[in-house]
């Protein structure tokens, strides 16, 4: 019955989100009031009720272990924790799936509540958002229902893959997708405002929040993943190039663009058509996103599926999206104003030049991504990995740094790069850089990651002047720390990343117990070995002491449903950095012993990577609260 009643509820929000698109557009037709976009509105609350009803039908499900769902016999087992039955509600491509399209029935939600004040606007983006939630419901309805029945079902189920049965992974997908959805009100709201020619300035006002909020939760998203990645693959890294990194990497990269786009088009009128673009590129690239990790195309251990034809759907719709979109761009942009000119020294040109630069940034990701699917359809095999993505990347991502700090200095329109060197002291921004470079150089770093700690550093000297400098500012301070607290987050990611870079090789030894491993000048001795079994696994403990008597227990798991070992690192953390630990298969060795295949490796400053990603999540979420909270004054026309 349950299986049933989903599979209506996702009908019913199918039809209500096309009832949606069509009376919002009529509605818009007839002025923006009147009962057509009362009908509009409330087959939006419709669809959003039915899609969270349908959504918690399929937690409840997963609850009590129906295997007669086909979606829950092969993501639950009778055996797995409370927790990790919960989360393959979404662990999957079918229940993530149905919290894309739940997503996006929230935001319609609050566009209708809290969307542009123009009521033609808002009906026009509703219209929009309605027809992106009938695609999705459709490929949900037709080629991905997560209530499809299996006869006969099976007694225990499958189990969801073990990696994944991990707390950063329970909350990692909510918090992507809050990102990777959120981006379609920028898209509806760009969408409708180009329809009815709203001035760039509306245009960009409407926008910006919106952007703001999805980015700050695709922020959060794209550092559980990285963090997941880290200690639980245990590839020993924060960020591996993996393409669906990538996925995600591109529609962030764009909509930091969109942010600090839409702040010139709202303040001066400047890039009006590029913030349009941007708008409507950041969420195709979401769905681009979801092609990527859905189809099968490409192979990841963050994929959800490998379904070609569900990936046709995907495409399809990634086409649709973009021909809509682009089309609307191409019909209206001309009607977009372009403010008064600016001078190359002032702030529109230096925040200018930062979109070019995360644009290109993000167009070498993309064709990094692509190139080896597209040489493998024309008959060649390529591999496009790490060193292809830091040559072309870092050197923008060094750029950037570089100019980051001085857009707080710069005025509007008018050059002032002299009074802006003299108001933030620049020359103080190069004491800190000198001795951070100095200290990475004793430390032994390589010249990149010495470069790196260097422009950290800098952009660290420039953010503090910044706060210092517009301290007093009155109605201002909320947008002062916001964008404080994001740039110093970049800075610290950058050091993070740059003593990451710097750290020692890691070691990789056979052991057996009463033996020891130096790493970093830390001992580590092999205490002993025992068995550590969980409610769905069996499991072997290692427990190694440290020189100051810290105790690290990594365990190696076997999962008998899944019959997949995996790796549980043991991490000890301090203010220089992380002592990670992890335990592998045993061997015979040459001596005839017993041993094991451990891993130890030190990895210095990497809180400064987690940090830095909480700040700028922090730093978004304050810009968003100051954006709508707040009226425009001329003191905060100084801030962006």
């Amino acid at each position: 019955m349950i299986a049933e009643l989903g599979r209506y509820l996702i009908a019913m929000a199918l039809l209500a989100s096309l009832v949606q698109m069509v009376f919002a557009w009529l509605g818009a037709n007839r002025g923006g009031e009147g009962p057509l976009s009362h009908v509009a509105k409330a087959s939006n609350e419709v669809a959003t009720v039915s899609a969270f009803v349908a959504f918690l039908l399929l937690i409840y499900s997963f609850v009590r272990s129906d295997f007669s769902i086909a979606y829950v016999a092969a993501k639950s087992h009778v055996d797995k924790p409370m927790l990790y039955k919960v989360a393959a509600a979404w662990g999957g491509h079918e229940g993530s799936m149905l919290l894309w399209c739940l997503i996006l029935c929230l935001f319609a939600l609050a566009m209708v509540h809290f969307g542009p004040k123009l009521a033609r606007m808002r009906l026009r983006a509703l219209s929009f958002q309605g027809g992106l939630q009938g695609l999705f419901f459709a490929f949900l309805a037709l080629a991905s229902n997560p209530f499809d029945r299996v006869d006969p079902a099976p007694l225990a189920g499958a189990d969801l893959n073990p990696i994944l049965q991990d707390p950063a992974l329970a909350f990692h997908p909510p918090m992507l997708y809050i990102g990777y959805v959120g981006l379609s009100a920028a898209f509806a709201i760009a969408a409708g405002g180009l329809w009815e020619k709203v001035a760039a300035k509306d245009l960009a006002r409407a926008i910006r929040p919106w952007a703001l909020f999805a980015w700050s939760g695709l922020t959060a998203g794209i550092a559980l993943g990285a963090y997941w990645a880290y200690y639980e693959l245990g590839w020993g890294g924060w960020w591996f190039w993996d393409p669906v990194e990538n996925a995600s990497f591109m529609p962030w990269l764009v909509g930091a663009a969109l942010i600090h786009s839409a702040i010139a088009t709202e303040k001066r009128g400047a890039f009006p058509g590029w913030t349009a673009f941007l708008a409507l590129l950041a969420f195709i690239l979401s769905i681009l996103g979801a092609f990527l990790v859905r189809s099968g195309v490409l192979t990841s251990v963050h994929a959800f599926a490998l379904d070609p034809e569900r990936g046709m759907w995907i495409l399809a719709m990634l086409a649709f999206a973009a021909l809509v979109g682009m089309g609307v761009f191409a019909l209206r942009v001309t009607h977009l104003k372009e403010g008064e000119g600016f001078a190359p020294t002032s702030r529109e040109a230096l925040i200018g030049a930062n979109n070019l630069l995360l644009a290109a940034s993000a167009g070498v990701v993309l064709v990094g991504t692509l190139y080896p699917l597209l040489a493998e359809v024309l008959g060649a095999r390529v591999s496009v990995g790490a060193p292809y993505f830091n040559a072309t990347t870092v050197p923008i991502f060094f750029i950037m740094l570089v100019l980051l700090p001085f857009a707080a200095f710069l005025p509007w329109a008018k050059g002032g790069m002299k009074r802006a060197l003299a108001m933030g002291k620049v020359v103080l921004w190069c004491i800190p850089m000198v001795i951070v470079g100095a200290i990475f150089a004793v430390m032994g770093a390589p010249f990149m990651a010495i470069v790196a700690a260097m422009i950290g550093a800098w952009v660290l000297a420039g953010v503090s002047m910044d706060l210092w400098a517009h301290r007093q500012l009155e109605g201002s301070r909320l947008a002062l720390w916001a964008r404080g607290l994001a740039h110093a987050g970049v800075a610290l990611i950058a050091l993070g990343a740059a003593a990451d870079a710097a750290r020692p090789a890691d070691k990789n030894p056979l052991m057996a117990p009463g033996e020891s491993v130096t790493i970093a000048e830390r001992t580590l001795r092999f205490e002993a070995l025992s068995r550590a079994d969980g409610p769905n696994y069996l499991a072997d403990r290692a427990r190694f002491t440290t020189d100051s008597g810290a105790v690290m227990a990594p365990e190696r798991r076997f999962y008998p449903v899944a019959n997949q070992n995996t790796r549980e690192v043991a991490i000890r953390s301090s203010l220089m950095g992380d002592l990670y630990m992890a335990i592998g298969e045993p061997r015979m060795r040459e001596d005839g012993q017993l041993a094991y295949e451990v891993r130890a490796a030190f990895h210095p400053l990497i809180w400064a990577l987690g940090l830095g990603a909480l700040m700028i999540m922090l730093g978004g979420m304050l810009a968003f609260i100051a954006h709508t909270h707040s009226r425009q004054s001329v003191s905060e026309d100084s801030l962006a």
